[in-house]
C-alpha cells in the first residue's frame, strides 16, 4: 500500500485547488488534472514497503514544505539567472534553447534557432497544436505512478517538440530546466512527437543554483511514429540540496529508433524512471546511463523496455561510479510479450566503488513470454584495480591522475556514445573536476 502523511497530501491538494480556481486550461486537460490529483490523493507518496521503492525513501520530499513558483514579468529573469544558466554544465550552448526557471518559461534566456517548415519547438502554452495536445498525458501513465500523477495535476509549463513526417532537425534542441535558490517545487513537462520518418536530437538539462532544498518532479513523453529516429539525452546536475524525480516514457512505432541516455551527477536524492514500449514491429531502442555519486548522494534508476511487437532490438548499458557514503540503485526490466518473437535484447549494469562505504543495489530482470528470442543480462560491482593503479603510478602519474585515467576508461564506452560534442566534452571536464582530486 501507498501512504502519504495527511499534511503532505493536504498541501498538494490545496495547491491544486488554488491553481484550478484561476486556470484557463482546455476542458479535457482540466478533467485529466482533476482525476490525476484525486488519484495521487488515493496513492500518496510511495514508501519503502513497496518493492519498486524498497531502496529509496522519499521522506525528504513528503515532509518538505516547498513554495509554489509564480509567473514573473517578462524579462525579470534575465539579470538574475542568465549568468547561472550559461555557467551551468551543459547549459551554455545550442542555437535552439528553451529555458525554464523553477518550471516556468523564461523567454529572455531562450534562443529560437532556425527550424524547418512545420517544426515546432516552443513552450507548451504556445506550441501545443490540436494534434500534439491530444498526446499530452497520453503516454506517461499516472494511474499507478504517484509522482507522474502529481506532475500531471500540477505542471504549469514545459516544452513541446514536434517534427512533421519526413523532416530532419540537424542541430540538437536544448531544453534547460534551471532551479533558483528558492525552496520551490517545480513540475516541468516535455512532449516530443516525431512524425513518420522524422529525425531529431533533444537534450534535457537540469541545473540549479545553490540555496535551500528544492524539489523537481519532471515528466517527458516521447512519441515516435513509423520510421522515426530520435536521440534523447537527459543530463541532471543539480545542487546537492536538491530532490529530483524524473520520468521518461516513450512509445515507438514500426521501425522507429530511440537512442536514450540518462546522466545523473547531482542532487541529494534522485530517482529516474524510464519506460520504452516497442509497440511496432522492428522497433529498436538503446538506453544508456551514467551516475557519478559522492558524499551522501542517493541515486535510483528504474528502467523498463517493453517488447510488445516482433523483431524488436534493445540494448541497455548503465554504469555507476560511487565515492564517499553514496548509494546507487539500478532496477532494469526487459519484458518480451507473447507475440514478440525474434526479439534481440541485451542489458548490462556495471559499477565501480571508490570507497569502502559506497553501496550499490542492482537488479537486472528478464520477463520472457515468447520462445524464439535472444536475451541476456549481466551486473557487476567492483573496486578500482590496484595493479592497474600501481602500473600508472610507476609510469609517473600521481595518485589523483592515475585514478582519473582508470575512471575515464571505465565510463568511456558510455560517455563515448554521446553524439553531441559539447555534452561529451562537458562531461569529461566535469569528471576531471569532481573525481580527479580523489574524493
Amino acid at each position: 500500500m501507498m501512504a502519504a502523511t495527511p499534511a503532505a497530501a493536504e498541501r498538494y491538494l490545496d495547491r491544486f485547488e488554488r491553481m484550478a480556481s484561476g486556470a484557463t486550461a482546455a476542458p479535457w486537460l482540466a478533467g485529466v488534472r482533476r482525476k490525476a490529483i484525486e488519484r495521487f490523493a488515493e496513492m500518496g507518496f510511495p514508501t519503502t514497503r513497496q518493492e519498486e521503492w524498497r531502496y529509496t525513501s522519499v521522506a525528504p520530499i513528503a515532509s518538505g514544505s516547498f513554495e509554489h513558483p509564480l509567473p514573473q514579468p517578462a524579462g525579470a529573469d534575465a539579470g538574475a539567472h542568465a549568468a547561472a544558466v550559461d555557467a551551468a554544465p551543459f547549459g551554455g550552448w545550442g542555437e535552439t534553447r528553451l529555458v525554464f526557471v523553477d518550471g516556468l518559461f523564461a523567454p529572455a534566456l531562450s534562443r529560437a534557432g532556425r527550424q524547418a517548415q512545420g517544426v515546432t519547438v516552443a513552450p507548451l502554452a504556445a506550441g501545443a497544436s490540436e494534434r500534439t495536445a491530444g498526446m499530452l498525458a497520453g503516454v506517461a501513465g499516472w494511474t499507478d505512478r504517484p509522482f507522474t500523477a502529481l506532475n500531471t495535476a500540477l505542471f504549469q509549463d514545459g516544452a513541446v517538440v514536434a517534427v512533421p513526417a519526413g523532416r530532419a532537425v540537424e542541430e540538437p534542441i536544448q531544453i534547460v530546466f534551471h532551479s533558483s535558490g528558492r525552496p520551490v517545487a517545480a513540475h516541468p513537462r516535455c512532449l516530443i512527437v516525431l512524425g513518420k520518418g522524422a529525425q531529431a536530437t533533444v537534450v534535457e538539462c537540469y541545473s540549479g543554483e545553490e540555496g535551500g532544498v528544492r524539489f523537481v518532479n519532471a515528466v517527458t513523453e516521447i512519441v515516435l511514429e513509423e520510421g522515426a529516429s530520435a536521440r534523447h539525452y537527459r543530463i541532471q546536475r543539480e545542487p546537492l540540496s536538491s530532490c529530483h524525480v524524473g520520468t521518461v516514457e516513450a512509445r515507438l512505432g514500426r521501425s522507429a529508433t530511440l537512442a536514450g541516455m540518462a546522466v545523473s551527477l547531482g542532487g541529494r536524492l534522485s530517482r529516474v524512471d524510464i519506460v520504452a514500449v516497442l509497440a511496432g514491429e522492428g522497433a529498436a531502442c538503446t538506453l544508456d546511463g551514467l551516475y557519478v555519486l559522492k558524499g551522501d548522494q542517493h541515486c535510483d534508476h528504474h528502467t523498463v523496455i517493453d517488447h510488445a511487437a516482433p523483431h524488436g532490438t534493445s540494448r541497455e548499458l548503465y554504469k555507476g561510479v560511487l565515492a564517499g557514503r553514496s548509494r546507487g540503485v539500478f532496477d532494469g526490466t526487459v519484458i518480451v510479450r507473447k507475440d514478440a518473437q525474434k526479439t534481440d535484447s541485451r542489458q548490462e549494469n556495471r559499477n565501480l566503488l571508490l570507497s569502502s562505504e559506497a553501496l550499490v543495489d542492482t537488479k537486472p530482470t528478464l520477463q520472457i513470454l515468447a520462445d524464439d528470442v535472444r536475451c541476456t543480462h549481466a551486473a557487476t560491482i567492483g573496486r578500482m584495480d590496484e595493479q592497474s593503479l600501481f602500473y600508472l603510478r610507476s609510469r609517473g602519474l600521481d595518485p589523483a591522475a592515475a585514478r582519473l585515467v582508470l575512471i575515464s576508461a571505465f565510463v568511456s564506452d558510455v560517455a563515448g556514445r554521446i553524439g553531441v560534442r559539447p555534452l561529451r566534452e562537458g562531461l569529461g571536464a566535469l569528471l576531471a573536476e569532481e573525481l580527479g582530486g580523489g574524493s
